[in-house]
C-alpha cells in the first residue's frame, strides 16, 4: 500500500468527524446580554442558565448554548447586527430603544403607566396578541422573537435631590435624566419636568454636579447602583415599564431540525416565566431596601397614577404618531388590548377565586 493510498484512507476516514464538527458547530447557540452573569442580581441571567439546561437537555446535547453576559460581545446593537447573520452569534437581548432602532413597532412599549400590575404585563406580554405583532421581525430584521423579559421588574421609581414626588405638581420644574430616547422625554415633558437625554454612563456625574435633579429605573438598578448616596427621595411610580426583547437568527433557527426547533422555542417560553418571577422578586425587594436606604420613599397610589396617566398618555401619543411615525389606529389597537387583557385577568380572578 503507498503512502498516497494510507493518506486517502485516513482523509476519508476523517471526513465524518469533520461533518459532526461542523454540525455541531452550527447548533452551537451563543447568546449575549448586557447583564451581569450573577445568579441573585438579575433576572435575564438565571433565565438563560435555565434555558440552557432545557434545550441541551431536550435536544440531547445536539443543541449547545453558551451565554455571554455583561456586554462581553459588545453593545445591543452590535449583537443584533450580529444576530441577523447568525454566523458568529446566534441570540441576544436588547432593551426597548436598542429593540425599536430594529423594530419600529417596539417602540409602543414606551406608552406611560401602561400596566397597572405584573399580572397585566405579563398576560399582555405573552399573549397572542403581542406575539402576532412581533411576529413581523423575521421579515423585517431576520430575527425571530422568542419573548420579552421585565428589564430590572419593569416597573420604574424616581429618585431625585429636591422633594418626594407625591404627586404631578411635584415633577413641576424639576430635571430629570432620561434615557436617549424621545418618547421618555415627551413623558416628562408633559408632566411639567424638563428632561435631560443622557446615556448611563453618565448618570451619577450628573446627579452629582447638579446637571440633572433626578432620574428614574427599576428599583433593583436604584438599589445595586447607590443613588441613595447622589439623590434622597425616591417614588415609585411604575410610569414606565421596562422591558427586553429576545432574538434569535432566523437563518440559524431555519437550519435545524423541527424537533430542535421545538426545544428552543418552548424552552425560551419557560424561561421567560421563571424570569418573570425572578424579576417580580428583586424589585420587591429592592424597593425594600429603599425605603431603607433613602431619606423617604413613597409609593404612589392608583389614584395619582391614574391622573398623572391622563396627562402623560396624550402627549406621547401625539409623539409617536407625529413624529415617530406609527399610526394611530396602530396605537390605539395596543392601548385596547393592554386594557381588555388587564380586565380580562380581573373577571378571571374573581370568576375563579372570588365567588
Amino acid at each position: 500500500m503507498t503512502i498516497k493510498t494510507v493518506t486517502r484512507i485516513a482523509t476519508l476516514a476523517a471526513l465524518p468527524l469533520a461533518l459532526a464538527a461542523a454540525q455541531a458547530q452550527a447548533n452551537e447557540m451563543a447568546i449575549a446580554t448586557i447583564l451581569p452573569e450573577n445568579m441573585s442580581n438579575n433576572s435575564i441571567y438565571p433565565a438563560l442558565v435555565h434555558f440552557k439546561e432545557l434545550v441541551e437537555s431536550r435536544t440531547d446535547g445536539e443543541v449547545t448554548v453558551s451565554i455571554f453576559g455583561n456586554s462581553q460581545l459588545g453593545s445591543e446593537v452590535d449583537t443584533a447586527k450580529e444576530v441577523q447573520s447568525g454566523r458568529t452569534l446566534q441570540s441576544t437581548i436588547i432593551t426597548t430603544g436598542a429593540m425599536s432602532s430594529f423594530y419600529s413597532d417596539y417602540q409602543l412599549m414606551t406608552a406611560p403607566f401602561i400596566f397597572t400590575d405584573w399580572r397585566q404585563a405579563w398576560a399582555f406580554l405573552d399573549g397572542d396578541w403581542f406575539a402576532e405583532m412581533m411576529a413581523g421581525t423575521v421579515e423585517e430584521t431576520n430575527m425571530r422573537y422568542l419573548g420579552t423579559f421585565d428589564d430590572g421588574g419593569g416597573f420604574v421609581a424616581f429618585t431625585n435631590n429636591v422633594r418626594p414626588i407625591k404627586t404631578v405638581e411635584d415633577l413641576e420644574g424639576l430635571n430629570i435624566r432620561t434615557e436617549e430616547n424621545p418618547g421618555h422625554v415627551a413623558i416628562m415633558k408633559a408632566l411639567g419636568a424638563s428632561a435631560t437625554p443622557l446615556p448611563w454612563g453618565e448618570v451619577i456625574t450628573a446627579l452629582e454636579t447638579g446637571l440633572a435633579d433626578g432620574q428614574f429605573n427599576a428599583p433593583v438598578l436604584n438599589t445595586t447602583f447607590n443613588f441613595q448616596e447622589v439623590t434622597d427621595y425616591t417614588t415609585l411610580t411604575g410610569h414606565v415599564y421596562n422591558s427586553a426583547a429576545w432574538l434569535i437568527s432566523e437563518d440559524w433557527y431555519q437550519g435545524l431540525t423541527p424537533e430542535q426547533q421545538e426545544a428552543v422555542v418552548t424552552s425560551a417560553r419557560e424561561a421567560i416565566e421563571i424570569g418573570h418571577g425572578v424579576s417580580g422578586a428583586l424589585a420587591t425587594a429592592s424597593w425594600q431596601q429603599s425605603c431603607e436606604i433613602f431619606k423617604e420613599c413613597y409609593l404612589m397610589p392608583a389614584e395619582e397614577r391614574n391622573r398623572m396617566a391622563e396627562i402623560a398618555r396624550p402627549a406621547w401619543k401625539e409623539w409617536i404618531v407625529e413624529d415617530f411615525g406609527i399610526e394611530a389606529e396602530k396605537v390605539d389597537a395596543f392601548l385596547n388590548e393592554v386594557a381588555r387583557v388587564g380586565e380580562d385577568v380581573n373577571e378571571s380572578d374573581m370568576k375563579n377565586y372570588g365567588r
